[in-house]
C-alpha cells in the first residue's frame, strides 16, 4: 500500500490567529506530503510496504533496510504530522479526565504547561515536545529531527503514547514567529485539540 496525504479535519485558516494561514497550507501540503512521498518510494517493493504506518512505528527497531535512516526521517515525519493536525482544534476544553492526570503528575495544569515549555523551548534544532503515556505515567520528552516516541528507545531514545505533541521545526513557526518559538509555543495552547488527548489518554 502507499501512503496518502491525510485530509486535515479543518480548513487551513481555521487556527488563525495562532497558526496562520499560509504555513498551515505549506506544512501540510508540501513538508508533510514530501515526508509521505520519500517514504513511499523508500518501502517500495520491500516486505514493509504493505503495513499500516502505525504498524510500521512499532516494528522499527526490527527493520534492516540499507536506507533505514532516510526512512526514520521520513516515516517518522509522516506519523507525527498525522499526530500533529489531529492534535489541534479551536476552542476544545481541558476535560476532568486529563487535568486530574496532568495534577497528579505535575502539580497543576500551569506547572505542566511551564514545564512542556520549558522542554520545548530548550530543544536545540529541530524536532519535537510532547506529552506521551509511558505505561500509565505522563511524561513530556522531546525528540529530535522527526524521531517519535512510538519508534521506541533504542531509536528515538525516549518511549510512550503520544498524548499531545508540538512540531518544533522552523518550517511550522517561522513565517509568522520568525526567531520568536517561545510565543509560537504558548499559541498552541489556544489551538490544543483537547477531545482528542483525552481520546489518546483512554487508549
Amino acid at each position: 500500500m502507499s501512503y496518502t496525504l491525510p485530509a486535515l479535519p479543518y480548513s487551513y485558516n481555521a487556527l488563525e490567529p495562532f497558526f496562520d494561514e499560509q504555513t498551515m497550507r505549506i506544512h501540510h501540503t508540501k513538508h508533510h506530503q514530501n515526508y509521505i512521498n520519500n517514504t513511499n518510494s523508500i518501502l517500495n517493493n520491500t516486505n514493509f510496504s504493505s503495513l499500516s504506518i502505525e504498524e510500521l512505528m512499532s516494528i522499527f527497531n526490527e527493520i534492516v533496510l540499507e536506507n533505514k535512516n532516510a526512512l526514520r526521517n521520513n516515516a517518522g515525519g509522516h506519523i507525527n504530522h498525522i499526530l500533529f493536525w489531529k492534535g489541534l482544534k479551536p476552542g476544545t476544553v481541558l476535560t476532568n479526565d486529563i487535568k486530574i492526570e496532568i495534577e497528579k503528575q505535575f502539580g497543576s495544569v500551569d506547572s505542566f504547561k511551564e514545564n512542556f515549555e520549558k522542554v520545548a523551548l530548550n530543544h536545540f534544532g529541530s524536532g519535537w515536545v510532547w506529552l506521551v503515556n509511558q505505561n500509565g505515567l505522563l511524561s513530556i520528552v522531546s525528540t529530535v529531527n522527526q524521531d517519535s516516541p512510538l519508534m521506541g528507545k533504542l531509536i528515538s531514545n525516549t518511549h510512550g503514547d503520544p498524548i499531545i505533541g508540538l512540531d518544533l521545526w522552523e518550517h511550522a513557526y517561522y513565517l509568522k514567529f520568525q526567531n520568536r518559538r517561545l510565543e509560537y509555543i504558548k499559541s498552541f495552547w489556544n489551538i490544543v485539540n483537547w477531545e482528542e488527548a483525552t481520546n489518546r489518554l483512554q487508549k
